[in-house]
């Protein structure tokens, strides 16, 4: 069955606790957001868009890739990438996720996962491509993380909320929505809960 379902990477924000940007950290003599784009390839994902906001200008300037996928799909290990840039990341990383939706077809379904946070193991993202319902959360041990699975159905009302309000928060969205439209997928990769702020994480995580 085709795959109907887009990978939304989001790499826009200014990484201040980090002290850099965090997709171009050095991992394993490449670069972190090749390593999650690479994780992601692994799967029946075909098409992954990837939000930039803060430090987009290094991040083109340093993969070549990500200049190339702006104005249109460019091919990385069989799997399409196309590069979106929010123009104003100071609304934070809804603003991002929002600017991304924007040039997503409408009726496909969204995997959402920001860059400080490691895609999980290949088969258990499988699992969670595969699961349909509005909302399709990973949880480990009674704690649920990334990747977020939404269908259309969910996410297009999205564009409508007003990025500068505070309210207009993908995690509050999910809270207004009635339980039997949410899925939760028993894992047991505890990287959906992790989140590399700092470099004391990185340094942890990263000799893993």
């Amino acid at each position: 069955m085709k795959n109907d379902t887009a990978f939304v990477l989001l790499a826009g924000g200014k990484s201040e606790r980090m002290g850099t940007a965090k997709g171009l950290l050095p991992y394993h003599n490449s670069y972190w957001i090749l390593e999650q784009i690479n994780r992601i390839s692994d799967t029946a994902i075909t098409e992954i868009y990837i939000g930039l906001g803060y430090n987009s200008q290094e991040y083109t300037n340093k993969i070549p890739l990500l200049n190339e996928a702006q104005p249109e799909f460019v091919f990385y290990k069989k799997i399409k990438i196309r590069v979106i840039i929010n123009k104003s990341p100071e609304l934070g990383s809804f603003s991002t996720l929002q600017t991304v939706l924007q040039q997503i077809p409408k009726n496909k379904s969204v995997l959402i996962n920001p860059i400080d946070i490691p895609i999980l193991n290949t088969a258990e993202l499988q699992s969670i491509i595969g699961t349909q319902n509005q909302i399709v959360l990973p949880n480990f041990e009674g704690k649920n993380g990334h990747p977020i699975k939404l269908h259309p159905d969910f996410w297009n009302p999205l564009l409508r909320l007003d990025p500068a309000d505070k309210n207009s928060r993908l995690d509050f969205e999910i809270k207004k929505t009635n339980p039997s439209g949410i899925t939760t997928i028993t894992v047991t990769d505890s990287s959906i809960l992790k989140n590399l702020n700092t470099p004391e994480d990185w340094a942890v995580f990263s000799k893993t």
